[in-house]
Parts: structure tokens; C-alpha cells; sequence
């Protein structure tokens, strides 16, 4: 996907870590495990997606800025950060829906 359309999507998220801290992303910068960034397989970089935990009702936004996941289960790959601030960091994953912020 090159251009920004909408786009909605339910599944399973995950966050990437502190092994990765400091690896160029897909975009060309760094990665940072304290920025509100994701990775996503199809979404073009950069964009915005709003990210809500199904399980807790807590909404942000993050920007894609790498492909990813790396395991096909997954949705969506979530910094650190991102992971924490839905509420589900400690649990590795959870189950999510996605959209495009469209300008």
C-alpha cells in the first residue's frame, strides 16, 4: 500500500524492545523504545494509525515507521513505550483495532 486510503483492521499487537534499540528501522532512523512508533506490513511510511486495546478501551497514536511484525499472527508491532501506555506491555500482546489517520 503506497498510498493512504482508509484502512481498519482488528488483531493482535506486540511490542519490540530494547534489542532493537538504536537499528535503523524501514524509515531510516533509529528505532526508540521511548517513542510512540509501530511497524506494520502493508501501512505506508510514515504514516499515523490510532491504535485502541480491545481489552481496556485505551486509544494513541503512533506513527509507522518500519515493516513488521515478525510473526505472522501478529497485526501490528508497537514500540515499548506504545505498549506500555495501552496497558498491555507486561502481557507481551493483545488483541487490537487499528485505523488510519487520514489528513
Amino acid at each position: 500500500m503506497n498510498k493512504l486510503v482508509p484502512y481498519h483492521a482488528r488483531g493482535v499487537a506486540s511490542w519490540y524492545g530494547t534489542r532493537y534499540q538504536g537499528l535503523p528501522t524501514s524509515s531510516g532512523e533509529l528505532y526508540d523504545t521511548m517513542k510512540l512508533t509501530a511497524a506494520h506490513p502493508i501501512l505506508p511510511i510514515p504514516s499515523y494509525v490510532r491504535v485502541t486495546n480491545v481489552e481496556n478501551g485505551r486509544t494513541i497514536i503512533v506513527r509507522v515507521n518500519d515493516r513488521g511484525p515478525f510473526l505472522s499472527d501478529r497485526l501490528i508491532d508497537l514500540s515499548y513505550v506504545a505498549a506500555a501506555k495501552l496497558g498491555y506491555a507486561a502481557k507481551g500482546s493483545a488483541l487490537v483495532e487499528i485505523d488510519v489517520i487520514l489528513p
